[in-house]
């Protein structure tokens, strides 16, 4: 499955393993990723392809404003695992 803007993905790999984060950008074999809280919209990730499993979920980024919106709708997916 190929990773597109606006998708969930799960981090395998890094400090940040295991948590999910939403991807604001792809660019050749890297995503933008933030989180809302560690890695906010202002200060984002950037993650190689390979290193980020991809959900079925994509949300539009445009709906998406503030680091809180993307806590709330990120929460159900990082308490899901435990």
């Amino acid at each position: 499955m190929n990773i597109v803007k606006g998708m969930i993905v799960k981090s395998k790999a890094g400090h940040d393993s295991g948590g999910f984060f939403i991807v604001t950008s792809v660019t050749g074999g890297f995503a933008t990723i933030c989180d809302g809280k560690r890695r906010s919209i202002e200060k984002q990730k950037r993650k190689k392809l390979i290193h980020l499993c991809p959900t079925e979920e994509i949300v539009g980024l445009d709906t998406i404003k503030t680091n809180r919106e993307i806590k709330r709708l990120l929460h159900k997916y990082n308490y899901k695992q435990g």
